[in-house]
C-alpha cells in the first residue's frame, strides 16, 4: 500500500492533522491502532482554552488562542459537511474565587481577551447561586465543543476527503534506508508513505523509540464525572482553582479532572470519584444527593511546559511529529494541523513557531 502521507494516531491532533493536508490536495492515509477518536480526545471535557490562560507560558497561549478563534468557522463547516453538530457554543466561563483578579487583567489586556468581573449570584439560578457572595471573573468568548460529537464529525470529513482510515492498525517499526523512513511495519502488514507524522498523544514517546531523540512526553491521566440534569442547571462553564464544570445543552454536566502521573493506567478509581464528588458538594451542596451517571480516565499527553512539539526530525528528513498537547489537544488542533502543513509544503507560518520545533 502506497500513501503519500502516512498519519500514525487517530485522535484529534491526527485527524485534524489529515483534515487539513487532505484540504491541501495530499493523499493521506492514517492509522489507528484501536479505533478513532477513542482516547484522550474523546474523554476530554472540550473547553477550548487553556483554563486560566495566564497561568502558562506564551508558547502555550499563542497557539491556543490561533486555535480558538478557527474553531467557531471549522464547526460549522464539519456540521454542514457532514450533519454532525459539533456542538461548538461560545458558552463563556465564568471563574469561582480564589483567583488572581490583577494577573489575570493584565494579561486579558495584553492579548485583547474580554473579562468581566461579575456578581457570581447574578450568573448562577437562585438555587446555586445563594451560597456566593462577592465577584466572580467572566471570560464570555470561551467557548467548548462536545469531544466524542467533534471526533465524529473530524473521522466522516476525512472520509469524505478521501483520507483512508485504517482502525486496529497497530504500529510496531519504522524501516528506515539513511536518513529517510522508507516504509512502516503494522500488525497487519507494511504500509509505505513519501512522509510519516507521528500524532500518537500519550503513546508518541514509546512509538519512537530510538529516534525520540529529546521527546519528553508521558501520559498523564484524568478523570472526569458526568452528571445529568433535566435542563442544564447553569448556562457558564464554571471554574473553581482546577476544579471545572462544563454544562452541555442537554443537560449533562461534566466534572474534572484529577492529574495524576502513573503511567498506562486507566482504570478510574473509588478514590478519585469520591474526591471530585467531595469538591463538587463543598460548592453545591444541593448535589448531595446526586450520583454521577457515568465516570471514566484518559490519559493527555503531558510534556514539559505543556509546549507541544510539531515539525521535522532533526535527522530523519520524511519524519514529523504532532504531540504533546497535554490537556490542550482539541483547543490546539487546528492550529497545530495548520503549523505542521505550512512546515511540510514549505510556506511561512502565522506565528512564531521555534519553541515547538523537535529539537
Amino acid at each position: 500500500m502506497k500513501a503519500e502521507i502516512l498519519i500514525i494516531g487517530g485522535g484529534v491532533i491526527g485527524l485534524a492533522s489529515a483534515q487539513s493536508l487532505l484540504l491541501s490536495g495530499y493523499r493521506v492515509t492514517l492509522i489507528e491502532r484501536g479505533t478513532v477518536g477513542q482516547e484522550a480526545s474523546w474523554a476530554g471535557g472540550g473547553i477550548l482554552s487553556p483554563l486560566c490562560p495566564w497561568d502558562y507560558q506564551e508558547a502555550v497561549t499563542r497557539l491556543a488562542l490561533r486555535g480558538m478563534a478557527m474553531f467557531s468557522d471549522a464547526a460549522a463547516v464539519l456540521h454542514a459537511a457532514t450533519g454532525i453538530d459539533p456542538e461548538y457554543q461560545r458558552s463563556g466561563m465564568l471563574l469561582l474565587p480564589p483567583f488572581q483578579q490583577e494577573i489575570a487583567e493584565h494579561w486579558c489586556e495584553q492579548h485583547r481577551f474580554v473579562l468581566h468581573p461579575v456578581d457570581i449570584a447574578d450568573h448562577l439560578p437562585a438555587q446555586f447561586g445563594r451560597q456566593f457572595h462577592g465577584s466572580g471573573l467572566l471570560l464570555p468568548e470561551i467557548a467548548q465543543v462536545r469531544n466524542p460529537r467533534l471526533m465524529h464529525a473530524l473521522t466522516e470529513h476525512v472520509r469524505m476527503l478521501d483520507g483512508v482510515i485504517l482502525e486496529h492498525h497497530e504500529m510496531q517499526k519504522f524501516e528506515l534506508t539513511g536518513d529517510r523512513i522508507t516504509g512502516l511495519q503494522t500488525a497487519q502488514g507494511k504500509i509505505y508513505a513519501d512522509t510519516y507524522i507521528v500524532a500518537a498523544g500519550a503513546w508518541s514517546k514509546s512509538l519512537l523509540g530510538e529516534h525520540a531523540l529529546g521527546i519528553d512526553i508521558r501520559p498523564i491521566k484524568g478523570q472526569i464525572l458526568l452528571f445529568k440534569f433535566d435542563t442544564p442547571p447553569f448556562r457558564q462553564i464554571l471554574l473553581k482553582e482546577n476544579l471545572y464544570f462544563i454544562p452541555r445543552r442537554d443537560g449533562h454536566v461534566l466534572v474534572g479532572s484529577t492529574l495524576e502521573d502513573v503511567g498506562f493506567d486507566k482504570s478510574p478509581t473509588v478514590e478519585a470519584r469520591e474526591n471530585l464528588l467531595q469538591r463538587v458538594r463543598e460548592i453545591f451542596p444541593e448535589w448531595h444527593d446526586r450520583t454521577p451517571v457515568r465516570h471514566w480516565a484518559g490519559f493527555r499527553p503531558g510534556s514539559p511546559d505543556n509546549i507541544p512539539t510539531i515539525g521535522r526530525h532533526p535527522h530523519l528528513t520524511n519524519l514529523y511529529i504532532n504531540t504533546g498537547h497535554f490537556r490542550y489537544g482539541v483547543t490546539m488542533s487546528l492550529a497545530s494541523a495548520e503549523l505542521l502543513r505550512n512546515e511540510i509544503k514549505g510556506e511561512p507560518q502565522p506565528l512564531p513557531a521555534e519553541e515547538y520545533r523537535w529539537h
